[in-house]
């Protein structure tokens, strides 16, 4: 039996629901790389960071900050990602606006290069015709998103290399996730 992959990522249609605004330092100011969290690299981060909301809502167990994607989970989620993929994943403790229940902050601290081009409906990389320097071989354009997983070997949770921003979980995560009754998740195949 062949793994499943999924892109998860947050639900935009939960009614109600509230957003997320940057992290910020305990003394006021947002994080200056605040694009650290969603590059599938380990990060150090020695304090507690401050989530404020940018608008007030239902609070939801999986989110993203606006701006940068940092993926925020509740004790609940972040208690599935520490069982089934604590190799793949830091969590650091925030406080969010408003809430008296613990918080994490989800770094996905894996990162593959396993996008399957020939699979996807399209992939296209940035050439230097593209006068992008910067990006030269990473991906300008993926739709149809396919993982190659013969060159995933047993990463559980991870990012794409070369394609931001998407979190890949395995199916045995996703249905852990399900099985909490997650609210803000939402799950594409990939």
């Amino acid at each position: 039996m062949s793994t499943r992959f999924f892109d998860l990522d947050f639900d935009v249609y939960v009614p109600g629901r509230w957003y997320l605004a940057e992290p910020h330092h305990r003394d006021g100011p947002e994080i200056e790389d605040i694009w650290q969290f969603i590059q599938g690299k380990p990060v150090e981060l020695h304090e507690r960071l401050q989530i404020p909301l940018s608008q007030a809502g239902k609070a939801l167990d999986f989110d993203k900050t606006t701006v940068g994607g940092a993926p925020i989970v509740n004790a609940r989620v972040a208690a599935v990602f520490r069982e089934l993929a604590s190799h793949d994943i830091q969590l650091f403790p925030v406080e969010v606006e408003g809430q008296s229940d613990p918080y994490f902050l989800l770094n996905v601290a894996r990162e593959l290069d396993c996008i399957d081009d020939a699979a996807c409906t399209e992939a296209r990389r940035w050439l230097p015709e593209d006068n992008r320097p910067d990006r030269l071989g990473e991906y300008h354009v993926v739709s149809g998103l396919r993982i190659d997983r013969s060159k995933v070997g047993g990463a559980r949770v991870f990012r794409l290399w070369g394609y931001h921003p998407p979190i890949i979980v395995t199916g045995d995560i996703k249905d852990a996730l399900e099985s909490t009754g997650v609210t803000g998740a939402r799950f594409v195949e990939v």
